[in-house]
C-alpha cells in the first residue's frame, strides 16, 4: 500500500470522526419562546394563542423546553413572562408539567380584561432570545403573536440590532391594522422591516397566517 493511498484512508477516518463528534456535540433539545400581544384589540385573539400553545404542547418533548409572555408596555422584564419551563425526562413528570403550564396561559388569558396601552415588540425579542440562548438547545424558536405595529412609551429606545444567531423566528396570526386597509403597503413594509432586523441579527424568518398549517411551527425531533 503506498503513501498516498494511506494518506487518503487516513483523511478519511478522521473526517468521519469529526463528523461524528459534532454530530455528538449537538444538542437534539428544542426551546420555544411564544410572545403574546395583548395591545388593543389584538387581546381579543388570544384564543387562536391558546390553540398554538396547544400545538407546541402536545409536540416538545421531555428535555425541551417552552415559555409564553406578553408583548407589554416595557416587554423586556420577568413580570410579563407567563410560565417558563423545561420538560422532565420522565415522561409521566413531563405531562404533568405541561397541564401546569397549560393552566397558567388559560389562567392569564381568562384574567385579561383590557389590552396593553404600548407595545415593545423588540424587549420581547430580547427577552425571548435570551432565555433560549441560556436553555442550550439544539434548536431555537421565537414565536410572535402579534401584527408586528411596535409602539413605544415615550423615551424607550429600541432602534437597535437584535443578536439573534442561530434562532428561527415565526411571526404568527399577523393580522392588518385598520390603516392597512387604505394603503396595504404598510403591512407589507412592516413585514419586510422585522425580516430584515431579524436576517440582520443571525436570524431566520417565516410568516404563518395559516393557524391550520401549525404543524410548520417547528421542527420534529
Amino acid at each position: 500500500m503506498n503513501n498516498r493511498i494511506i494518506m487518503k484512508i487516513g483523511l478519511t477516518l478522521l473526517l468521519t470522526t469529526a463528523l461524528i463528534a459534532c454530530s455528538q456535540n449537538t444538542p437534539s433539545n428544542r426551546a420555544v419562546y411564544l410572545l403574546i400581544d395583548t395591545s388593543g384589540t389584538y387581546a381579543e385573539e388570544l384564543s387562536k394563542a391558546q390553540a398554538i400553545l396547544n400545538y407546541l404542547l402536545g409536540t416538545l418533548d421531555s428535555g425541551d423546553s417552552i415559555a409564553a409572555a406578553r408583548i407589554d408596555s416595557g416587554s423586556f422584564s420577568e413580570k410579563d413572562i407567563i410560565a417558563k419551563m423545561t420538560f422532565d425526562l420522565r415522561p409521566s413528570m413531563a405531562n404533568s408539567q405541561k397541564r401546569q403550564f397549560k393552566s397558567r396561559m388559560d389562567r392569564f388569558v381568562d384574567r385579561i380584561r383590557y389590552g396593553s396601552a404600548h407595545t415593545d415588540i423588540t424587549g420581547g425579542v430580547l427577552q425571548a432570545a435570551e432565555y433560549l440562548n441560556e436553555t442550550g438547545a439544539g434548536e431555537k424558536y421565537i414565536l410572535v403573536f402579534s401584527d408586528l405595529e411596535e409602539d413605544l412609551k415615550r423615551g424607550h429606545i429600541r432602534n437597535f440590532p437584535i443578536t439573534l444567531s442561530g434562532i428561527h423566528v415565526v411571526a404568527l396570526n399577523v393580522t392588518k391594522l385598520r390603516t392597512d386597509n387604505i394603503d396595504p403597503r404598510d403591512y407589507l413594509n412592516r413585514l419586510a422591516a422585522w425580516q430584515q432586523r431579524v436576517i440582520d441579527g443571525g436570524g431566520d424568518w417565516r410568516v404563518v397566517n395559516d393557524l391550520d398549517r401549525l404543524d410548520t411551527l417547528i421542527a420534529a425531533r
